[in-house]
């Protein structure tokens, strides 16, 4: 089961953040073959983190709040929130898959929360922007949530242009890169 998992930072915790750095990177090696996508968002300075996003396939959601809440920064103190969701991998490939590999213009996070209706189930036109997209769905995966994307778009509005705008009751974009070490 593919799970999408965004660990949101709590203000004021970058220095704890860079602390366990090494730590979180340790941790998530344990997770390499299971991991769709990963990387962190930041703030309009591009320099501040701001979330980590990992997009990660699982036996199943014991398996899922695990991953997410062992994590050493969500131990620590690092972050404000998780939101956990499964998630289904509509492009059928992982971000080191993607044709425009790790480098070369602006990376988002387009997360879409839905009000109701399913919306943006099949992939958008201009496929070859999108690192990864698929849906947010609740634990059983039987109801629509909303749409998550990672792509690469000139601007923030080009990236949220991605969804329908009127389907989703909002659209956070996010300023993202692939991670991983360096």
């Amino acid at each position: 089961m593919e799970f999408f998992c965004y660990h949101r930072d709590r203000p004021g915790s970058v220095p704890l953040r860079h602390e366990l750095l090494e730590a979180h990177w340790s941790y998530m090696d344990r997770y390499e073959k299971e991991l769709i996508a990963r990387g962190p968002t930041f703030a309009d300075d591009d320099e501040t983190p701001t979330g980590s996003v990992h997009v990660v396939d699982l036996p199943g959601p014991a398996a899922a709040r695990a991953f997410a809440f062992d994590e050493p920064g969500y131990q620590a103190g690092v972050y404000r929130d998780v939101m956990l969701r499964r998630w289904r991998n509509v492009l059928g490939r992982t971000m080191w898959d993607f044709p425009g590999g790790r480098a070369g213009g602006n990376r988002y996070l387009v997360l879409g929360l839905g009000t109701g209706g399913t919306a943006d189930l099949d992939v958008p036109p201009d496929r070859d922007e999108l690192i990864a997209y698929g849906p947010l769905l609740s634990d059983d995966g039987t109801a629509w949530l909303g749409t998550a994307a990672l792509v690469r778009a000139p601007g923030p509005d080009t990236a949220r242009a991605v969804l329908s705008q009127d389907r989703y009751a909002d659209i956070e974009v996010h300023n993202w890169e692939f991670g991983g070490r360096r």
